[in-house]
This record gives C-alpha cells, structure tokens and sequence, in this order.
C-alpha cells in the first residue's frame, strides 16, 4: 500500500493504475477507522481493480473547536486496517496541502445543506461538500463509497456530484452496526461506559418507528413514539427528529405511501464537549 502525504504524490500513484487500465474506488475517511468504514473499502474492491483511502480530519466541517480537538486519530491503526483491507494507495494530507493559504472557495448546496441536521450544525455540509470536492479533484475515481449512516451527507455528495456534472458514481453502503444495535462511528470512543451503554437508545428509537409504520399510524405518531423513547434515556440529549421524503429531504407528513427516511440527533456527555450521535433508517409502511 502507497502511503502518501501530498496531492502529487496520490496523483502520480493513482496515474500509475490508470496507466495499467484500472478503475479506481475512493474511500473518503476522517480516520479513526471501525467496520463501518471497511465495508465501505470492502465494497470498492467488489467493483474496482484499485481502491484509494484518504484520512483528513477536515477543520471546516467543525463548528465547535473543542470537537475538531477531541476528534480520536489513530493514524497508526487505521494504515494497519486498510493495509489488511487491501487497499493499494491512501492519501493523509496536511490541512495546509487541502486548504492553500488564501484559499477562498467553498462548495455548498444551498437547500439541502442547511436543513434538518445542517441547522443543528451550521457551516457543516459546507465544510464537507467543499472537502470532498477537493478530493474528487485530487483523485478523480470512477466511483466514491460513503455510509448511510449519515443520511443527509449522502444527499447532499449526490446533489453536489450531479449538479456539477462530476463524472463518477456515489454509492452508499448501509450502516454497519455493533451487535447491540449501535451504529458504528468513530465517535462512539469518546463515550464513557454509561454513555456508550445509554447510546443504544438512537437504535431502539428506530426499531420502534419501524414498528409504529407496520400498524398504519400516521406520521405524527411515529414522530412522537421516537420522541418519547428517546427522552425516556436520561443520559440522552435529543437534538432532532427529522422525518422526510427519501432523496429530496422534503417532511413527510400524513399517512405513509411508501418509504420515509428518519435521521436522528442526539448528544451524550458533558454540555460543554457533547459527543453528537446521528443515525438514521429508511422504514417502510
């Protein structure tokens, strides 16, 4: 595996495939990698000859500095996992190699990254959309693998990508989840053991709106059976319930006609460094 730390470096190993006539896969990651992340690279390498990781810790996706700070990195560990994983090249970029000094651009989609999860953290899928961007750009894959998990980030890649008629494809991976029901996240180590426990609540919130949506109730119903289960934890923080149409992110309201997306928010831990939790499930009537 090619272990690179410039943008020359990742092109010249990626030019190198191409020159072989190989299809490229990217895996974008944060590092701090789990299963979750795997399955992701476990995917590329299903539809492509070459798989490339990168690990970037991205500042302008972080409203609060005391999250940026306390995000785990594991660098060590995570070159460990995807060399095992097979992957053949990963890029782990200085911030000042992804963001040059005077950079002045941003990419944004200006609905669909400023509603449901987006108001809760403002600026946050600005930070993203521009990121990855960037590393299309860099690496230029014919394809790109992110998790469901984060629901509305995936719809926000999707637009962005079609939108700017970026010629790849952006496949999501469904959420990879620890045998309690916790969906895996790489913040899911910052929790202490209470909280960690208490977490599962995002999971079994999700598990009684599937149930809800089987007996025919209505929206509002569901809506209020995630509120109550939730708020029913004391350690749990519910930050927000969105219930929306798949893809357009447009609230779902009355009965159901067909699939809905729920995303969930939820904070754990003190006030003033809060660990947020997001899940999410597409439930059907």
């Amino acid at each position: 595996m090619q272990v690179c730390r410039s943008i020359s470096d990742i092109r010249a190993a990626i030019a190198g495939f191409r020159a072989a006539g190989d299809t490229v896969g990217l895996v974008t990651t944060m590092g701090a990698l789990h299963a979750g992340h795997m399955a992701l690279v476990m995917a590329a390498k299903t539809a492509h000859a070459r798989v490339v990781a990168t690990i970037f810790v991205n500042p302008t996706q972080f409203g609060d500095p005391k999250d940026l700070a306390s995000y785990p990195r594991t660098e060590d560990a995570d070159l460990a996992m995807l060399r095992d994983a097979g992957v053949d090249a990963v890029l782990i970029p200085d911030a000042r190699e992804i963001y040059p000094e005077s950079d002045e651009t941003i990419v944004e989609t200006t609905r669909l990254a400023n509603v449901l999860h987006g108001l809760v953290r403002p600026g946050h899928y600005r930070g993203v959309a521009t990121v990855v961007t960037k590393l299309f750009n860099i690496t230029q894959p014919d394809a790109a693998y992110f998790g469901e998990k984060d629901y509305q980030q995936l719809q926000v890649i999707k637009r962005m990508a079609r939108d700017l008629h970026m010629p790849l494809d952006i496949v999501g991976i469904p959420t990879v989840r620890e045998p309690d029901g916790l969906a895996m996240s790489s913040r899911n180590v910052r929790l202490t053991e209470d909280d960690r426990n208490a977490a599962v609540v995002l999971s079994r919130a999700l598990d009684k709106a599937q149930t809800e949506a089987g007996r025919g109730v209505p929206i509002d119903r569901i809506d209020q059976a995630l509120r109550t289960t939730i708020n029913a934890e004391p350690r749990a923080r519910l930050r927000a319930v969105d219930i929306v149409e798949p893809a357009t992110l447009a609230p779902a309201t009355g009965l159901m006609k067909g699939p809905i997306a729920i995303m969930l928010s939820v904070e754990f831990g003190p006030s003033d460094n809060p660990v947020m939790l997001i899940d999410q499930r597409e439930i059907t009537p």
